[in-house]
């Protein structure tokens, strides 16, 4: 099934085939079998089929790395991290309406303040100051608030701007931060284009890591019994997520709290705020909502998963480089929630599939890949220009439009 370039070529193909006619399946047939299978169903039993189906992801999330092995585990990482970006993107852009063109820039802030405080290299502040506090759990906090300060920061000076001059406003601002990542001037501080080493990866230690083993010590059997992959405490009393299937475990868990935060915030009043900003600034301000505070709130919210998904990243991959930080990731953020669906949080989801897993399953065609991965977004934007999970609102816009009567002068 998979080579050492990826997916082999004919095994692509047949994916390929399977998921979209999978897809055409499901539109013109099973959505209309759910929904009337559903509505026979009584309050009760549709929540015992909601915790049913809840149980089974969750024991999907726990053996896939089991099933998919070191190759796609680190794809899945990756996809995480951009689910991440994505879903705190998706606050400023699909909520609130302020295109953020420099979303890296948070991105890189979590990164360099893991960097900075938890690296045993000579710029760490571990090894400068003599001091050893700074671990990956205590160091998290530190990088979300950072990054939550850039955020806030970089508010105060766009308030004012809208629609293009805030999208080339906040690209800059990301270009300020990489060229400053790679200069001379903070090369003593965040070792310049020499980037910076040596950064441990995330691990759990004492009674947390007794903890997992313990939780996990009831299915040790049945897990090994068919080769899944367990949390194991090293000799030194430590589980260190170190190798990919690993990883893959502690993203899931960032992951998960954050499409919860989410959601929340999408049901709160703040979201329905951003919602009226978005649809209309002049009306929502008429309406008595305050866009300064608002606006506000959401670059400082939204930075806030841009900066967990730096850290992560950080320590999973032991060291960073100012070239990490391209304009091109704060691009492909954007574009995941726009081939997703803007302001829907599972089209992030399957929009951080699409756009990270399908380069992936186009590498066998070499340098072609990136070729058909264009086309193939084209192609998308033309046939469902909402995304492919457009949001409950989106839904309902496009339903109206097409069912909307045609007058004299249409």
């Amino acid at each position: 099934l998979f080579g050492s370039a990826g997916l082999r070529l004919i095994p692509a193909i047949v994916l390929f085939v399977l998921i979209v006619s999978g897809r055409l399946l499901w539109q013109s047939w099973g959505s209309r079998a759910y929904e009337t299978y559903r509505s026979g169903l009584s309050h009760r039993q549709a929540v015992a089929w909601q915790r049913v189906g809840l149980l089974l992801a969750i024991l999907l999330l726990l053996i896939l790395p089991s099933i998919l092995g070191i190759y796609l585990s680190e794809i899945m990482n990756n996809v995480g991290l951009y689910i991440l970006m994505g879903l705190g993107l998706n606050i400023a852009v699909g909520l609130a309406g302020l295109l953020d063109l420099g979303y890296v820039t948070n991105f890189a802030v979590g990164a360099y303040v893991m960097a900075v405080l938890t690296s045993t290299g000579p710029l760490g502040v571990s090894q400068k100051a003599g001091i050893d506090i700074f671990t990956f759990w205590t160091v998290l906090p530190i990088s979300v608030l950072a990054a939550m300060f850039t955020g806030f920061v970089l508010a105060l000076p766009v308030l004012r701007m809208r629609g293009d001059y805030l999208a080339i406003t906040t690209l800059g601002f990301g270009e300020i931060i990489r060229i400053l990542a790679r200069s001379d001037w903070m090369a003593p501080l965040i070792g310049g284009a020499q980037g910076i080493l040596q950064i441990p990866k995330a691990a759990l230690t004492g009674w947390f890591a007794w903890a997992v083993s313990w939780i996990q010590l009831p299915f040790v059997w049945l897990f090994y019994r068919f080769g899944i992959t367990l949390l194991e405490v090293d000799r030194n009393g430590q589980i260190v997520f170190g190798t990919p299937p690993q990883l893959y475990f502690l993203l899931v868990l960032a992951c998960l709290l954050m499409l919860f935060v989410s959601r929340r915030l999408n049901n709160s009043r703040t979201g329905r705020q951003w919602m009226a900003m978005r649809e209309d600034e002049d009306v929502a301000a008429a309406m008595g909502i305050d866009t300064t505070r608002v606006k506000i709130i959401a670059f400082t919210l939204s930075a806030a998963s841009g900066g967990l998904a730096g850290a992560i990243f950080a320590a999973k991959l032991g060291s960073i480089y100012p070239h990490s930080f391209q304009l091109l990731i704060s691009i492909n953020v954007l574009a995941l929630i726009i081939v997703g669906g803007m302001g829907s949080i599972p089209g992030i989801v399957v929009g951080a599939f699409a756009l990270v897993g399908l380069p992936e399953l186009l590498r066998e065609f070499a340098e072609f890949r990136l070729l058909f991965y264009g086309i193939a977004l084209m192609v998308m934007m033309l046939v469902r220009p909402e995304g492919l999970w457009p949001s409950a609102v989106t839904r309902r816009e496009m339903g109206a439009e097409q069912t909307a009567p045609v007058t004299a002068g249409d």
